[in-house]
């Protein structure tokens, strides 16, 4: 047997040979061994000479791990036995706590025992003691009421109205703090003392007021020339404007309690009148017998109370309004201010008198809603009275307003079917007028740089019309339902324009199918100046809202509202582009083929054997050319004349780029030329084809880039065109492999060839007969 030595120095030998795994959830032994052995030992076996210093090293650390270990050991019982102690007295603490909490709840639930009869009582006392209270506070405001009732007889009885007032306003205010109270029958007595006083005093002022106003003449109902209002004797006239001030000033005073007592008259909830506060007391006075004379006029079985002449109560408002402005400017706006109130005098005066058209107008629109004349009458002087009332007497449009009735469902919706049905015979009549495709300024050069029919101005003068009539409509979802039927309006128009233009089609070149041109094209241009009005902008954020809260659009449609990239009339304007897009197109296509008729001479011209320009005296247009320029001349004045500016030049300009492609492809790519035939070319092009095109822009050879470029190349001298064959035959075979070498693009641009490409050159080269023979 081996003996046990050799055996550990095996192990030792194994272990620095195995690689010993570590195990990550103990405390592993033996990986730290063989580490340890790895790293001190190694594959070296001559380090085993270091295992005695090893050895004691590991004696001397085992050592003090013991003394270590027993310090530990000797100091863990102390302070474990001190935790228990100090565990101890909390114990005992928390015992002695327990023994006095019990102690003191028992004294606490025998006290309360003992004092709940004395609670019982106290309760019952102050219960008592609170409802004297309340009794007491009770008859503090009867007393308060009553004192401030006797002040006001006191006053009264020493004629100081003046004080009067004053306290009753004081009343009124406390009546109003009193509102919180649940005392029913002090907020009732409370509400009779004010009414009681109220109606003295304001009976007392009313009738002094109005016998002042009486010396004033007041109310104005003459025209303003033949008023003398403000004008009493002048030896009283200090007098009674003194008076005036001061009854003006009490009236005032009363105005809190009259809102209290009084309630003002409202029209129903469905025609979304704006929230305005009461007329203030005295101009209420000094509206009374105007109020008297319009209900006497225009309610009941009076002859001037009539529904087919709104216009009479409209007028006769308007023109008190305007009587009176003056009066209410230089003397009642100054009490006003006197007094610290921010009404406006002027205003106020309108809306009392406006408040008497609107009752008005909600009881006759019922009557005549389906008669579309009496209807459309009452809206166009409705209209009419609105607009002198903002522009003429600064009427507020955050004040309830005509408007607000017109804009009531029934009312409203009645009105768009209106609008549409009027809008349509309009259209009709202005279709089938004799003067429907000339224009009113046909003989005014300066005015008819559009070239308007006299149908288009007078469809977009009807737009414009129906704009300004809505205008002014409190909210925008109504103003979106008249764009609605503006924009139906458009497609509507636009859809007959292409039926009569459909008729035209055969002569597209004729006087109509041009008027019908320009008709669309004035019709998107106004459409598109009108996207930019502030008006129109605000309808088309009105719109984005709309849309906004329905999803009724895709993401990037409400991206262009928002980013303000498409318009209100964008659908409209793109279908308008499209149809004069067609228009143009079939005009240019029909001159076109008139063109290529006339051309057929000129592709069959002898190029290949035209006398040089040295064997002529004097160079001419070919013959054959002479058909197709006097085409094209005949056609561009013809146009001219009756198209648009703007229009005539998208026309001469597609027309242009067709001939100069033509003219490319079947006149010059199908022949050969000698030099006389090249010459020739050129002279016909530069000399008689892009002169035609020279009234409209400075350089028409630009249009004619092709052409121009091809009577380049064929009329280069010899030398040249053989060089520039050169240059274009080397840039092809041997591009890659002389990068020095001149490119054909810059060859080709020396030249002033930009257009054609190197493959298009070679051809028209190889179409030049005359080449020298070089004995290639």
């Amino acid at each position: 047997m081996k003996s046990v030595a050799e055996k550990e120095d095996m192990a030792a030998v194994a272990v620095g040979k195995k690689e010993v795994t570590r195990d990550l959830d103990h405390c592993d032994i033996p990986y730290y061994v063989s580490e340890f052995v790895e790293r001190e030992v190694g594959n070296d076996y001559d380090s085993l000479r270091k295992l005695d210093n090893l050895i004691d090293k590991l004696s001397e650390n085992k050592k003090q791990l013991e003394e270590q270990v027993l310090t530990v050991s000797s100091e863990v019982p102390k302070r474990i036995q001190n935790a228990l102690k100090n565990a101890e007295d909390s114990k005992k603490s928390l015992s002695r706590l327990l023994e006095e909490e019990t102690l003191l709840s028992d004294s606490i639930s025998s006290h309360l025992e003992k004092a709940q009869p004395w609670m019982e009582e106290l309760h019952v006392l102050i219960s008592q003691v609170e409802e004297i209270e309340r009794h007491l506070a009770y008859l503090k405001w009867i007393s308060r009421i009553e004192e401030l009732s006797d002040s006001i007889q006191q006053y009264l009885m020493t004629n100081n109205v003046p004080e009067a007032a004053s306290t009753l306003a004081f009343m009124a205010e406390l009546d109003i703090k009193l509102q919180e109270s649940s005392c029913s029958h002090l907020l009732a007595f409370m509400r009779s003392t004010v009414k009681f006083w109220h109606k003295i005093l304001k009976d007392k002022l009313s009738s002094d007021f109005e016998e002042v106003l009486a010396q004033l003449s007041w109310p104005f109902v003459g025209p303003p020339q033949s008023q003398a209002f403000g004008l009493p004797a002048p030896a009283s006239a200090p007098d009674v404007y003194n008076n005036l001030e001061m009854l003006f000033c009490q009236l005032l005073k009363l105005q809190t309690s009259d809102e209290l007592l009084t309630k003002p008259k409202q029209l129903p909830e469905k025609y979304s009148l704006p929230p305005s506060p009461p007329i203030i007391l005295p101009i209420q006075i000094m509206l009374n017998p105007l109020q008297k004379r319009f209900k006497y006029h225009f309610t009941g079985n009076k002859q001037t109370n009539v529904l087919n002449k709104p216009e009479w109560y409209l007028t006769q408002v308007l023109m008190w309004i305007g009587n009176h402005a003056k009066f209410l400017d230089d003397k009642i706006q100054p009490i006003l201010d006197k007094a610290g109130s921010s009404v406006n005098a002027g205003l106020e005066f309108s809306r009392a008198l406006v408040m008497l058209i609107l009752e008005k107008l909600a009881a006759d629109i019922p009557c005549l809603l389906y008669d579309d004349t009496l209807f459309c009458h009452l809206v166009d002087e409705v209209l009419l009275f609105e607009r002198e009332l903002y522009s003429v007497h600064g009427y507020l449009s955050s004040l309830p307003s005509c408007m607000h009735i017109l804009s009531e469902e029934s009312c409203f919706q009645r009105w768009l079917t209106v609008e549409k049905k009027f809008a349509l015979q309009k259209m009709d009549s202005m279709l089938s007028s004799e003067a429907a495709w000339v224009s009113q300024y046909k003989d005014i050069t300066d005015v008819d740089e559009m070239k308007v029919p006299d149908c288009a101005e007078t469809f977009m003068t009807l737009l414009l019309v129906i704009t300004d009539r809505y205008k002014n409509l409190p909210t925008a979802s109504r103003k979106l339902q008249f764009l609605g039927l503006q924009k139906e309006l458009v497609d509507d128009f636009r859809i007959r324009l292409t039926q009569v233009m459909k008729e035209e089609t055969r002569a597209s070149l004729g006087f109509r199918y041009c008027a019908i041109l320009n008709a669309v094209n004035y019709i998107a241009t106004v459409l598109a100046d009108w996207a930019d009005n502030v008006f129109f902008l605000q309808l088309q954020q009105a719109e984005l809202e709309v849309h906004v809260e329905s999803s009724a659009v895709s993401k990037l449609q409400l991206g262009q509202l928002a980013s303000m990239e498409s318009s209100v009339f964008d659908e409209m304007i793109n279908l308008l582009e499209r149809l004069k897009h067609d228009m143009l197109t079939r005009q240019v296509d029909h001159v076109f083929r008139e063109v290529k008729d006339a051309a057929k001479l000129y592709k069959k011209e002898r190029w290949l054997s035209l006398p040089s320009q040295a064997e002529q005296a004097v160079m001419s247009l070919s013959s054959t050319a002479c058909p197709m320029l006097l085409t094209l001349r005949d056609r561009l004045l013809q146009l001219e004349q009756q198209l648009c500016h703007s229009l005539f030049k998208i026309f001469w300009q597609m027309l242009a780029e067709k001939v100069d492609i033509y003219i490319y492809q079947e006149v010059i790519m199908a022949n050969h030329f000698n030099e006389g035939g090249a010459a020739q070319l050129q002279f016909d092009m530069s000399r008689n084809l892009f002169p035609l095109f020279s009234h409209y822009c400075k350089r028409p050879e630009n249009y004619f880039k092709h052409i121009k470029e091809a009577c380049i190349i064929l009329n280069l001298n010899v030398g040249s065109a053989l060089l520039l064959k050169d240059v274009l035959q080397s840039a092809a075979d041997n591009e890659t492999f002389k990068p020095n070498q001149p490119s054909a693009t810059a060859a080709l641009n020396e030249l002033g060839v930009y257009k054609l490409a190197q493959q298009d050159v070679e051809i028209l080269l190889n179409l030049r007969a005359s080449w020298p023979n070089t004995g290639k």
